[in-house]
């Protein structure tokens, strides 16, 4: 599954979408190279020679006259870029390429992150990674984000049923917001992520002894766990191993 980051939204109507794929950083010796940071699943293709990038306003191009890779980093060459001076000069630079084709990519099984944030994220049909096949279907939450990690991105999901997670390791589910509670199990925080402190009779527990209400989950944007998604009915499935969002 691809993903550029979507950062440049364009006023045109009749101008593509503009999709964020590196951050120009230092220079590399004195001919013009600079290091950059990438923000695309796909540097091989974006980074091409004869590829060509633009600003974030589009009004202007930068083509790659060659790129190569250093240990994990990409080390580009525009044309027109030919000493150090004029490669110093890029220095914090963010360049962007033309989003592709919608159809192409839905046939290709790739998604941008705009396209997946907000979709309702339910069990899916059958699960084969140890949930209970009874909950089929069942809601899980909602996608907030998606956060590059080191080895794939990352769904963040926004639980539909909060989970308190007690001492002893096992997962409850948490009162709803303003429920009168008479332990230590709730937790008066808005805030999204876990937290500690509770509140109970009205004297709040001592920090180290609260349990913690956890109010989203995080799921590798991989097939085996991410096995369908459905834009026209604003929805995927996720097959996660037991253990990994909490509560399932």
């Amino acid at each position: 599954m691809n993903r550029d980051e979507t950062i440049s939204q364009q006023t045109d109507p009749q101008q593509r979408e503009l999709l964020r794929v590196c951050r120009i950083g230092r220079a590399q010796g004195l001919k013009g190279e600079v290091n950059v940071r990438a923000f695309t699943d796909e540097p091989e293709l974006r980074f091409a020679p004869g590829a060509v990038l633009y600003a974030k306003d589009g009004s202007r191009t930068y083509t790659i006259a060659h790129s190569r890779t250093f240990k994990d980093r990409w080390i580009l060459h525009f044309k027109g870029v030919d000493n150090r001076d004029a490669s110093e000069a890029l220095n914090g630079l963010e360049l962007y390429v033309e989003a592709d084709d919608p159809e192409e990519m839905a046939e290709e099984d790739a998604w941008y992150p705009k396209d997946l944030i907000g979709l309702e994220a339910h069990v899916a049909e059958n699960p084969a990674n140890g949930i209970d096949t009874g909950k089929s279907g069942n809601v899980i939450g909602k996608v907030v984000d998606v956060i590059d990690g080191p080895a794939q991105s990352l769904l963040k999901i926004r639980l539909a049923t909060p989970v308190i997670e007690q001492k002893d390791g096992n997962f409850v589910a948490a009162p709803a917001a303003g429920a009168d509670t008479n332990n230590d199990n709730s937790n008066d925080s808005g805030n999204i992520g876990k937290h500690n402190g509770s509140k109970a009779s009205g004297n709040r527990a001592s920090k180290n002894d609260a349990d913690k209400v956890i109010k989203t989950a995080l799921v590798p944007f991989v097939d085996e766990l991410v096995p369908d998604i459905d834009l026209d009915e604003h929805h995927l499935t996720l097959d996660p191993p037991i253990g990994l969002v909490p509560g399932l």
